[in-house]
């Protein structure tokens, strides 16, 4: 769930949806301008609500509004970045062992399925549904834990580190991968707790580690900043 998704305004829900699905993927790269004018064009849908859904993934980290010039795709900085992975490992370190403990026979047939998809995907070179499988475990297993709350705010830490792949990662398979995330649901299914939160820390280590954050001096466009 999102900020957009409690509105009936279906037209500007898909202008939402299909902003962050373009992040998910990479395709809209940090610091892109975001037109209103091309937006509305595109989507057949006036300026006003295009604004109305820029205005809520402003909301949710994922464009920044910069008055007299619009909006861009944000860009994190380091120290953003580094921030969000602390979330997410607090966040879901604590949910693979909720879900450890309430796991049905369902919700593991769920995930094993999931991971299978992951794998089919990966192995057809297919990169888009590779990105989106890649995301979509973690987001399942927040929605079977059974914390809408928990799945709201992961849904949005989940989109921000697409961003922040897309600017900081330093390997062409960055993404986090099904071997992984088969350990961890093996885990789950044992109902090891404890080594489900081991595996699903080593694992978020593991995609920050393949990120190069390490320079702190952040990136401008500015020529005369650039060339002095």
């Amino acid at each position: 769930m999102n900020s957009m998704e409690t509105s009936a305004d279906t037209p500007q829900m898909d202008v939402y949806n299909r902003i962050w699905l373009s992040i998910a993927e990479r395709k809209l790269k940090p610091g892109t301008r975001l037109k209103e004018e091309q937006l509305a064009e595109i989507f057949s849908v006036s300026r006003a609500r295009v604004r109305q859904a820029l205005s809520a993934l402003e909301h949710d980290g994922l464009v920044t509004l910069v008055p007299h010039r619009g909006a861009f795709v944000s860009q994190p900085s380091t120290e953003e970045a580094r921030d969000i992975f602390f979330a997410r490992r607090t966040i879901e370190t604590s949910l693979v062992a909720r879900l450890c403990a309430a796991a049905t026979a369902d919700d593991l047939a769920r995930m094993h399925a999931h991971v299978e998809e992951e794998r089919a995907a990966r192995a057809a070179g297919d990169t888009k549904a590779t990105i989106l499988l890649s995301g979509g475990f973690h987001l399942l297993i927040g929605e079977l834990a059974g914390s809408p709350y928990l799945w709201e705010v992961l849904r949005d830490l989940v989109s921000r580190t697409s961003l922040i792949m897309a600017m900081y990662q330093t390997r062409s398979q960055a993404d986090c991968g099904p071997d992984e995330h088969a350990e961890v649901l093996e885990a789950i299914r044992n109902a090891d707790a404890a080594r489900a939160q081991h595996l699903m820390d080593h694992h978020l280590d593991h995609l920050e580690g393949k990120l190069d954050l390490d320079d702190t001096t952040e990136e401008t466009n500015d020529l005369r900043d650039i060339l002095s």
